[in-house]
């Protein structure tokens, strides 16, 4: 069973107590490098969550455009083709669920128990670390399901233009 996340103000109490008088300016330089790396890794799961809606959305064109349309499908006549584009956009919906819950982990610290400033900052640290990892890691794999996605679309789409041009 996952543990229970804790309370944000075990993480401030932790900061809190590690920064006692003034800050280390080491350890403001530290703490600014992860914090740039994390809105970096915060854009782009932004961007890709994005990239992903807009995918999504050009994935359903064959089955909502009009009929006639180059890519239009008809169900009732083309059951293989339509059910083939809609698995298509299980990949992109595979990669937008991974984007949302990199956005959404968080970095749980436990300074339960510590009383040296030093070993809290280093646990802060390695919360913070760790998130990132996690978020990278997340990200890459929600890359690979948006490549997968985006390849089975355009495959459906060939395979729909083909079966008009032959027809």
């Amino acid at each position: 069973m996952a543990r229970r996340p804790s309370s944000f103000r075990t993480a401030l109490r932790a900061f809190q107590e590690t920064r006692g008088a003034a800050p280390d300016p080491a350890f403001i330089a530290d703490l600014e490098f992860l914090e740039n790396r994390d809105l970096d890794l915060s854009v782009r799961l932004g961007a890709m969550l994005a990239f992903n809606a807009l995918m999504i959305t050009i994935g359903t064109h064959p089955i909502s455009a009009s009929p006639g349309a180059p890519l239009s499908l008809d169900a009732a006549r083309q059951p293989v083709l339509t059910l083939l584009s809609c698995a298509a956009l299980l990949p992109l919906v595979i990669s937008s669920f991974l984007c949302l819950r990199a956005m959404l982990l968080g970095e749980e610290v436990a300074g339960d128990g510590l009383e040296e400033a030093e070993s809290i900052r280093q646990r802060l640290f390695a919360a913070f670390v760790r998130s990132i990892d996690v978020q990278a890691r997340l990200l890459r794999h929600a890359l690979r399901w948006t490549f997968a996605g985006g390849g089975a679309t355009l495959l459906v789409w060939a395979a729909v233009l083909a079966d008009k041009m032959w027809r």
